[in-house]
C-alpha cells in the first residue's frame, strides 16, 4: 500500500499559473483527480495528499471540494494567509474540515528570511495551537531559514518538501548537506522523498546522483521520518510516475518489509493524522 504524500491538482490558467512557463508545455493543461486515478490501481496507490499550488483561499476550497468528491484524496495541505490579523479565526473555522491536515506557503519564491519575518513566523506559530502541520518548500540556498525556524518552533510538526531541493544540476551539495544535518536533529521534522526528478537535468535522469542524495537523507533522518511523494504532475518535467516508483522501489530493496511500510504509508498516516 502506498500513500503519495505530494500531489497537485489544477485547472490550468496561464495568468494565475504563470510559473508554468513555455519550457513546461507538458504540464500546461488541467490535472484533476480523474487523471491521477489512472495510477491508483496499477501502482497500489491507496491514496494521496493534495498540496496547494496557488496562494489563495480559493485554492484551499478547491482542494477541499476535490477531497470530498474523491475518497482517495485522504487529506489536503492548503494555503492560508499567515500574516492576516484574522488568522486565528480562519484556523478555528477550518477545524470543522477534517480533511485539512496542514498548510504551506510557496516560500521558495520569496526572499531569504521570509519565513522568519515576525508576522509570518507568528502565523506559523499559531498552526500548532490548532494541530496543523506546515510543509516547508525552499530551495537549497534558502535552507538556513528552515533550520532557524525549526530551532525557534521545535514542537511544530514540519515536513520538508522535495528533500530541500538539492541542486543536482551542479552537484554542489555542501551547504545542502550541512542544513539537512541540522534539520534532521529535530524529531518533529519529517522529509518528503519527492521532486528529485526535476532537480537536475530534466532530460537526463541521473540515478547515481539521486541514490547518493537518498543515501544522505536516509542516513540523517532515518526511515521513521521519511515519506514517499511524487510531486505529480510537476515531476512529469523530468520523468514519469512509473519511472519514479521503480527508482524508489529499487533503492528500498536494502530495507525490510516493515521499514518499507513505514516509508510508503505508515509515516504519512502518522504525520498527517490520516
Amino acid at each position: 500500500m502506498i500513500i503519495d504524500s505530494h500531489v497537485h491538482f489544477w485547472k490550468f490558467d496561464p495568468i494565475r499559473d504563470a510559473w508554468i512557463t513555455n519550457e513546461m508545455t507538458v504540464i500546461q493543461r488541467d490535472f484533476l483527480p480523474e487523471d491521477f486515478s489512472l495510477y491508483i490501481n496499477e501502482n497500489q496507490i491507496e491514496g494521496c495528499i493534495a498540496v496547494q499550488a496557488d496562494q489563495s483561499d480559493e485554492e484551499t476550497a478547491f482542494l477541499l471540494n476535490l477531497a470530498k468528491e474523491n475518497s482517495f484524496i485522504k487529506g489536503i495541505v492548503g494555503w492560508v494567509d499567515l500574516t492576516c490579523e484574522k488568522l486565528e479565526e480562519s484556523l478555528q473555522q477550518y477545524q470543522s474540515e477534517k480533511l485539512i491536515k496542514g498548510f504551506r506557503h510557496i516560500a521558495e519564491g520569496e526572499d531569504i528570511g521570509f519565513l522568519l519575518k515576525e508576522n509570518v513566523f507568528h502565523g506559523i506559530k499559531k498552526l500548532h495551537q490548532f494541530n496543523y502541520t506546515f510543509d516547508i518548500l525552499l530551495r537549497q540556498h534558502q535552507l538556513s531559514d528552515a533550520v532557524k525556524l525549526s530551532e525557534k518552533l521545535p514542537d511544530q510538526p514540519f515536513i520538508l518538501d522535495h528533500c530541500g531541493k538539492p541542486n543536482l544540476a551542479t552537484n554542489d551539495l555542501r551547504d545542502w548537506k550541512e542544513n539537512i544535518s541540522e534539520l534532521a536533529k529535530n524529531p518533529n521534522m519529517f522529509c518528503k522523498i519527492s521532486g528529485l526528478l526535476t532537480q537536475g537535468n530534466w532530460n537526463l535522469m541521473d540515478e547515481k546522483s539521486i541514490f547518493e542524495t537518498l543515501d544522505f537523507i536516509f542516513n540523517q533522518f532515518g526511515i521513521e521520518r521519511l515519506v514517499f511523494g511524487s510531486d505529480w504532475p510537476v515531476m512529469l518535467l523530468g520523468g514519469n510516475y512509473v519511472l519514479w516508483l521503480e527508482l524508489i522501489s529499487k533503492y528500498l530493496t536494502q530495507f525490510s518489509k516493515e521499514e518499507q511500510e513505514l516509508f510508503y504509508f505508515r509515516n504519512a498516516l502518522k504525520f498527517y493524522n490520516l
